[in-house]
């Protein structure tokens, strides 16, 4: 609105519906997925789980303890589609059941491994342990669950079959489980950042992505898939186990897995490398955002802001060495973090104060040694040979492939949006904005 070009603001562009985001194996068919089985639970009968949508009885529901995993905070929706299919097949549509109570089983530490017993990481959870996770629990962590399901990968190649028990709950369980235990990493590394857990995570990111490749790229798994397609019972299917099929042999095109292997090696190096530039984004961001302090110390400039606004402002002044400060008399601290970038922005009735944080907020990590530029140059450009390999003209074509929307329709719906809003954007930007 400024007219501030950013290197923030220009990855946000990358990432829209004409760049789409780097494909992430272990989140992406399965997040996608999720609304059906929150369509499925919001359907349900008042019998029925609220979370869920499985029939409860007279007994409510206490989730997580006698409840089934719950798709709202886990990607294994599958377990609550049961509601949704009316029709059932003998040969592709066994029933599914949980048989435990805890949506993840612990993962044994080889023989004499000491150091992973304890690992909160390979314990059984209801909810992730965010508490218990130290910068140290992740190197072993991450290994040991990577050892663990490589080996459950390897058994369900050996004995997989088209049928729903054999093939896509087992399958499931491995991407859900990598999926929920490496986000646990990677959210306190966004809220709990620090050097360690840093150079822990950069020490395990390889051998995760290369897992994730493996597992996209499996052949079994992705013949499975075609051959639940293929078979007669196929229109016996409920459209939401249809469309997990579909999406799963759309992803696993898309992943790599009809390559020659000469293209596959190079498929492999792009998405190792995207993973690196993506993990530094993130880091130059993060620095840029923790970076930015402004004191305050005539609380004139701050009219406007709430009492909480306040007390975190004058709260983060303590923590930065000013003792005495207060809400009531200051002095206060600003910051790019959310709650305080927030409130200024909605409350502050200083225009230049909220100018000033705004330009800083919008053109995070584009200067000096943690310019993002280059880097959203480069992923752009990996981004092109990867979408040429898979034989896209480009990444948007990539992009749309998992969508329901096409590279033509988004720019038509984005030129109408800005022709439209174009001249009062232009009018009023800095009456709405900073007035």
């Amino acid at each position: 609105m400024l007219g501030v070009t950013s290197s923030t603001t220009r990855l946000t562009l990358s990432r829209s519906l004409l760049l789409g985001r780097p494909n992430s194996i272990s989140h992406s068919y399965l997040r996608r997925l999720r609304p059906l089985a929150a369509a499925a639970s919001s359907s349900s009968a008042a019998s029925s789980c609220s979370c869920c949508g499985r029939s409860r009885g007279r007994r409510s529901c206490s989730l997580p303890s006698k409840c089934y995993p719950c798709p709202l905070w886990s990607s294994a929706f599958s377990f609550c589609l049961q509601p949704l299919a009316p029709h059932k097949s003998k040969s592709t549509s066994s029933s599914l059941s949980v048989h435990s109570s805890a949506p993840f089983a612990s993962v044994a530490a080889p023989m004499g491994d000491q150091s992973t017993d304890q690992n909160p990481l390979l314990q059984d959870f209801d909810f992730p342990p965010f508490d218990a996770v130290e910068p140290q629990h992740v190197r072993p962590g991450i290994r040991a669950l990577l050892k663990k399901l490589e080996n459950d990968l390897e058994e369900l190649e050996r004995t997989v079959e088209p049928s729903w028990s054999k093939l896509v709950e087992p399958l499931e369980k491995i991407v859900d489980r990598l999926a929920v235990v490496w986000g646990m990493v990677n959210h306190l590394k966004a809220v709990k950042d620090s050097a360690e857990l840093r150079s822990a995570i950069e020490d395990v990111q390889q051998e995760k992505v290369k897992f994730q490749l493996r597992l996209g790229q499996s052949k079994p798994i992705y013949n499975a898939f075609k051959a639940i397609q293929d078979s007669p019972d196929w229109q016996t299917l409920s459209n939401a186990r249809k469309r997990i099929v579909e999406n799963q042999i759309k992803e696993a095109v898309l992943n790599g897995v009809s390559l020659e292997d000469d293209k596959r090696e190079q498929f492999n190096k792009i998405e190792q490398e995207l993973e690196k530039l993506s993990k530094k984004f993130d880091e130059n961001v993060l620095d840029a955002t923790k970076k930015y302090e402004k004191l305050i110390t005539d609380k004139k400039e701050i009219d406007g802001l709430p009492a909480t606004a306040l007390g975190l402002a004058a709260q983060t002044a303590v923590s930065k060495g000013h003792e005495n400060a207060t809400p009531e008399n200051g002095p206060w601290i600003i910051t790019l973090d959310a709650p305080s970038f927030m409130s200024v922005m909605q409350h502050a009735r200083n225009r230049a104060l909220r100018e000033e944080v705004y330009r800083a907020y919008v053109t995070r990590a584009s200067t000096g040694d943690i310019n993002n530029t280059p880097i959203i140059d480069q992923i752009l450009k990996l981004r092109l040979e990867k979408a040429q390999l898979l034989g896209y003209k480009n990444y948007a074509e990539v992009s749309m492939a998992m969508k329901m929307a096409t590279v033509d329709k988004a720019e038509e719906l984005l030129e109408k949006l800005r022709s439209a809003s174009w001249n009062a954007a232009v009018q009023g930007c800095s009456l709405v904005l900073f007035s």
